[in-house]
C-alpha cells in the first residue's frame, strides 16, 4: 500500500506544513505619570524621506512647542536647512533614529504595507546603526530611540534593536494615519489626545492636507493647556528602564 507515503508527501507539499512566519507586532508607548493635575502629551514625528512640511516645522518653532523627530538618512540627505533649524532649537527638538533607508525593521523577508522589509538580522542592524550614524554625521546627537518604517517589528528584531543600545519608540495615538487623513480628521484625531498619549504624525508630506490638520490639532491641545514633552523629558536620555511597553497590537 502506498497510501501513507502519498499522504505524507501531500502534507509536506501543503502550505500548512510550511514554517509559519513570525508574527509582526506594533509596540505601544505611553508616558509615565507626571505631576498631579498636569495633562502631558508627547508629539512625535516621522521624517521618512522626501522634503519637510514647513507648516508643521514653522508652527512648532513659532509657538515654542517641543517635539521628538525621527529622521532617516534619506531625509537628512535632502533636508540640511530644516535639520539646521531643528538643531538650532535643542530646547524644542529631540532628534531620534528612523533608519538609514526607511526599511521596516523586520528580520525576515516580507512586505509591510507594500514596503520591502530589511529582511535579515544583519540588515536590521545596518538599518538601525546606519540611521544613527547619519544623525551624528549631520551634527546631531547620538540617538537613544528608534522607530522603524511602518512601526512594525518582530520580537527578535526588537531584541536586535535593544542590543544596539536603542529602545523602540511605540506610540498610543496615530495623529494623521500615515499622512493620509484629511485636514479635519487629523485635527479631530490629535485633539482627542489624553494625558500620557504619545502621538505619531509625519513631517515630510507638505503637499497633503493632513499637515495642516496636524497644526490645527496641536494648537487646539495648546489652547486646552496641554503640556507638550519630548521622550527624553519624560523618560530621561540615558534611562532605559520601563521605556518601551511590551509589543501589542499584533499585525
Amino acid at each position: 500500500m502506498r497510501v501513507l507515503p502519498l499522504i505524507l508527501c501531500a502534507l509536506l507539499a501543503s502550505p500548512l506544513a510550511a514554517a509559519t512566519p513570525p508574527r509582526l507586532v506594533e509596540p505601544a508607548l505611553r508616558l509615565p505619570a507626571g505631576p498631579p493635575g498636569q495633562v502631558r502629551v508627547a508629539l512625535t514625528f516621522d521624517a521618512c524621506e522626501g522634503v519637510t512640511d514647513p507648516r508643521i516645522l514653522d508652527a512648532l518653532i513659532a509657538h515654542d512647542i517641543p517635539a521628538t523627530v525621527f529622521v532617516t538618512g534619506r531625509w537628512l540627505a535632502r533636508n540640511a536647512e530644516a535639520f539646521a533649524r531643528m538643531r538650532a532649537r535643542p530646547d524644542l527638538f529631540e532628534i531620534e533614529d528612523h533608519g538609514a533607508r526607511h526599511l521596516p525593521a523586520v528580520d525576515f523577508p516580507t512586505l509591510v504595507y507594500g514596503i520591502k522589509a530589511a529582511g535579515s538580522p544583519g540588515a536590521v542592524v545596518q538599518e538601525v546603526s546606519g540611521g544613527a550614524a547619519a544623525i551624528t554625521a549631520a551634527g546631531g546627537p547620538a540617538p537613544h530611540w528608534f522607530r522603524g518604517a511602518t512601526a512594525k517589528y518582530d520580537t527578535s528584531s526588537i531584541a536586535e534593536i535593544n542590543g544596539l543600545g536603542l529602545q523602540v519608540a511605540g506610540y498610543s495615538l496615530s495623529g494623521d494615519g500615515g499622512a493620509t487623513f484629511s485636514r479635519a480628521k487629523t485635527a479631530r484625531q490629535i485633539a482627542t489626545a489624553r494625558d500620557g498619549d504619545v502621538i505619531l504624525s509625519h513631517i515630510n508630506q507638505p503637499r497633503r492636507p493632513a499637515g495642516a490638520g496636524v497644526v490645527d490639532g496641536i494648537l487646539q491641545l495648546q489652547a486646552r493647556g496641554v503640556t507638550f514633552v519630548r521622550l527624553q523629558d519624560a523618560f530621561g536620555p540615558g534611562d532605559a528602564t520601563g521605556r518601551a511597553a511590551l509589543p501589542t497590537r499584533p499585525f
